[in-house]
């Protein structure tokens, strides 16, 4: 009988642990706002297109037989974007570049210029990098409405995709930036350069994660990533990709406003 009770007392305590630890990630889980995210690929995206505009121009590049993959700048224009768009322009691969307003696109108008003049997808990333999940209505608006003006102001053409700061959006999000016109894109290969200068190790990290039709996130406002970047490139090229940008990757396919990508 004693060693009954001793049984259901063992039982009792691990039952009440594992309660403890449900509640315990249960709360964190609502703390973090994480929630699940609803995304798209972009051979989704190429697949369903329609049969006529499967027929039409792809450009240069097909990535429904192609091994194709889209390398991605956030944050910009910063002291460091003139020399990776050197860059860019000597390995002959274009990029698209979710750009900041303030202390950014108003302070490097001319590199604004140059990313579209160059052949590059030019994006919004928020004004002031404000956590979109975290504003009003109204304050979401402004935050997309103010760079997507200014971008179009210098380049001639209104941003159709944007990127929300820490990837962080919600239902309210989805519904403004289907409002102005805007789909949303994420990643699938990230270097975490926001932690490290380490070029070596941005480098080996990208290398690791990259898979056809990924989309890589860099941030060229940090010291250690655009020493990578030629690295990175001449890497993935020897294993046969081809970098293309965000819309061209689910070409003959658009993104949607409103929906998010990744």
């Amino acid at each position: 009988m004693l060693s009954l009770t001793r049984k259901m007392t063992k039982t009792g305590t691990r039952l009440r642990a594992l309660a403890t630890f449900t509640a315990a990630a249960s709360l964190t889980l609502a703390l973090s706002g994480c929630t699940k995210l609803e995304t798209e690929s972009p051979s989704s995206v190429r697949n369903a297109a329609d049969t006529q505009a499967r027929s039409a121009s792809l450009g240069t590049v097909d990535c429904a037989h192609t091994k194709c993959i889209a390398l991605t700048f956030d944050a910009g224009p910063s002291e460091n974007s003139a020399r990776l768009l050197d860059i860019l322009k000597e390995k002959q691969v274009p990029a698209t570049f979710f750009l900041l307003g303030k202390r950014h696109i108003d302070t490097y108008p001319e590199l604004v210029r140059r990313m579209a003049d160059e052949g590059h997808e030019v994006a919004s990333h928020t004004w002031t990098h404000k956590i979109l999940t975290d504003a009003d209505p109204d304050e979401i608006r402004d935050e997309l409405e103010r760079p997507n003006k200014e971008i179009e102001r210098l380049t001639g053409k209104r941003p159709t995709l944007m990127r929300p700061p820490q990837g962080r959006t919600d239902d309210t999000v989805h519904d403004i930036c289907r409002e102005l016109g805007l789909a949303e894109v994420l990643w699938s290969v990230t270097a975490k350069d926001y932690r490290t200068n380490d070029s070596d190790l941005i480098t080996e990290r990208v290398l690791d994660q990259s898979s056809r039709d990924g989309i890589i996130l860099l941030h060229d406002i940090y010291d250690g990533t655009v020493p990578a970047v030629p690295g990175i490139i001449d890497a993935l090229k020897k294993r046969g990709y081809v970098f293309v940008t965000v819309p061209q990757l689910m070409a003959p396919g658009k993104a949607e406003p409103g929906k998010v990508y990744r």
